[in-house]
């Protein structure tokens, strides 16, 4: 039954497979007539396509892309750049590891 759903971080409990399963099935629900508001910190769930995304700052709440968001951009620099990010964060003071 179609219906419109608040969700509140639903990936604090779900692996990120477990993430990619429920895209499935909020696309099952969408293309049943529901709707959802989901707050997210998920890079894995902000992909849904067409899906809405708006950042609450300190004056403003503006729509930005998904590519714009700081999830999408923190986890894309990660990941393509493990070794240099981990050195910078794990190199103390004064340059040790």
């Amino acid at each position: 039954m179609p219906g419109l759903y608040f969700l509140d971080e639903p990936e604090a409990a779900l692996s990120p497979n477990r993430q990619l399963e429920f895209l499935g099935l909020l696309h099952q629900y969408c293309q049943e007539g529901s709707q959802f508001v989901i707050a997210t910190h998920s890079p894995i769930i902000m992909a849904y396509p067409n899906a809405w995304i708006y950042v609450l700052e300190k004056d403003a709440i503006r729509q930005v892309p998904y590519v714009e968001t700081e999830h999408y951009r923190v986890t894309r620099s990660f990941l393509n750049n493990t070794k240099r990010t981990l050195s910078v964060l794990l190199t103390d003071e004064d340059g040790v590891d």
